[in-house]
């Protein structure tokens, strides 16, 4: 039990495309159903644990403060600013940018070792998604569990 946390990517294959038709097909080859029934593809691209702080960012800034496990849409400069937020607290070792919030099992509250390095795995790891260029074609959903 606690606070899990996935950024999934989904891709929606409405499209024409010359690739979303082939990957519409391969999809629908590994699942045994038509190309017509295959409609998107989705990924899990980040998972954190007890990372209370980067939840509260999604709480605040993308589900309007509601904190029920649904899953958001997520725009990628919200994204960025998040990746910002983290490069900032993490340059000028900032505790007060990005504010642990506590919960049901929700973790610790201490700014502590494992505080930054949840702070710096989620920037390495959302510059690296925001920074490839097929990550245009993909949008982006944060849902929490607890």
């Amino acid at each position: 039990m606690g606070l899990d946390m996935y950024l999934t990517a989904k891709q929606y294959l409405w499209n024409h495309k010359e690739e979303e038709q082939h990957l519409r097909k391969d999809v629908a080859k590994v699942l045994g159903v038509t190309a017509y029934d295959a409609k998107s593809v989705s990924f899990d691209v980040m998972y954190w644990r007890k990372c209370n702080a980067i939840h509260n960012w999604f709480v605040d800034n993308v589900q309007e403060g509601l904190d029920d496990c649904g899953e958001y849409w997520v725009d990628s400069a919200q994204l960025d600013e998040l990746v910002a937020l983290c490069n900032e607290a993490l340059v000028n070792r900032d505790e007060d940018i990005l504010e642990p919030v506590s919960g049901f099992f929700f973790g610790s509250t201490e700014k502590d070792e494992y505080y930054w390095q949840s702070i710096t795995e989620t920037r390495d790891r959302l510059s690296e998604i925001l920074t490839n260029p097929s990550a245009v074609n993909w949008d982006f959903y944060y849902q929490s569990s607890w």
